[in-house]
């Protein structure tokens, strides 16, 4: 199954090309057409497996550039993730001119309204922002063909599930649906079937998408030799691009500190970073200027960055799903990526279920 065979014009196909895309993925190959076709969809594949052009890509043969209205709307739960759709939106917007607004927190309000004055075809949103938009009656969502909220189990997860309903009712009842997540939870599905019609289901298994190409490993250390024995296999593996996680944002503070004393090039990411400047350390991570990107979970989630070669646990997840979810950042597009993990005493019972539910033992690493 080629773009064309989904129904993807040549214009589009050939601003793919120059991206580097030119076969579907799984997840592209099982619902473009469907979504093209106006059915409901519910998708459950990783991050990283496609899943954004899964929608934008009907969204562009669908959207018509003389209609005076908004015709799509994407609602993200993070800012990071409303910027990175946007920034996929605008690459395809070569093929097909329609106007597309970003509207999240953190960006000038001024400058979003100001570009209201003109006809939107299609909106990239975070909840509150957009419900901002909705009261000050700057957007009229009445004429809305497709809806689509992406990572759906986060945005309930995050106490969205008001805002989303409250979008819901601004729309139009004929509507399209789409709901797109990592994973499918019962609170998901009965959001879905609430407001959506005979939706039909997608599913995308996450142990191929996401472990198959990554070699994991772990290193048992303590607590205040963690430090030591990162900056040992930073040393060995001297990677090209990688993600270290962190649990809280003063640990990544700390780390931030502690390395760059030690002469690494590195940044950090986290929610009390200014949005102007996470947005600046993210381009600039995305372009190669520095090594090594610090970031908590709340700050990383949805990334999606190309080339990044190792993720480092410094700190264990919460959760398998957190697991899974950090080092799914590598690995992409069938390269090799490559995951450490530094545990602790105390962390023994979540390694533990880790390496239960991903029916795995993972290898240890010695240090010197």
């Amino acid at each position: 199954m080629n773009f064309r065979e989904l129904g993807i014009s040549e214009d589009i196909i050939n601003v793919l090309k120059v991206n580097g895309i030119s076969n579907p993925t799984p997840v592209q190959a099982n619902s473009i057409s469907l979504i093209k076709e106006g059915k409901d969809i519910i998708a459950e594949a990783q991050t990283g497996t496609g899943k954004t052009l899964a929608f934008l890509l009907p969204i562009f043969e669908n959207i018509s550039p003389s209609i005076d209205e908004v015709q799509a709307l994407i609602i993200t739960p993070t800012r990071e993730l409303a910027i990175q759709i946007t920034e996929e939106a605008l690459k395809l917007k070569e093929a097909k001119d329609i106007n597309i607004l970003a509207a999240y927190g953190g960006k000038d309000i001024g400058s979003q309204l100001k570009k209201l004055r003109k006809s939107i075809h299609l909106i990239i949103a975070t909840p509150g922002r957009l419900l901002d938009h909705i009261e000050r009656k700057t957007i009229n969502l009445s004429k809305l063909k497709t809806l689509v909220f992406d990572e759906a189990d986060q945005l309930l997860l995050m106490g969205f599930k008001n805002e989303m309903e409250s979008i819901i009712k601004n729309t139009s009842k004929k509507r399209q649906t789409l709901c797109f997540s990592a994973t499918i939870s019962s609170e998901v599905k009965r959001l879905a079937y609430r407001y959506m019609t005979d939706p039909l289901t997608i599913s995308i298994k996450k142990e191929d998408v996401t472990l198959d190409n990554i070699e994991q490993f772990v290193v048992e250390t303590t607590d205040r030799r963690k430090q030591d024995a990162l900056c040992t296999v930073l040393d060995q593996d001297n990677p090209y691009m990688a993600i270290i996680f962190c649990r809280t944002k003063r640990r990544s503070d700390e780390l931030e500190v502690a390395l760059y004393k030690r002469g690494y090039d590195c940044k950090k990411i986290h929610s009390d970073i200014v949005q102007s400047k996470r947005e600046r350390i993210m381009k600039s991570f995305r372009n190669g200027d520095f090594q090594y990107l610090i970031a908590t979970d709340v700050a990383a989630r949805g990334l999606d960055i190309t080339g990044v070669s190792h993720i480092y646990n410094y700190d264990i997840p919460e959760s398998v799903e957190g697991y899974i979810h950090r080092i799914g950042r590598t690995g992409r597009a069938g390269e090799k990526g490559y995951t450490c993990l530094f545990v602790d005493p105390k962390d023994t019972v979540t390694l533990q279920e880790i390496e239960r539910i991903i029916n795995f033992k993972i290898p240890r690493r010695e240090l010197n």
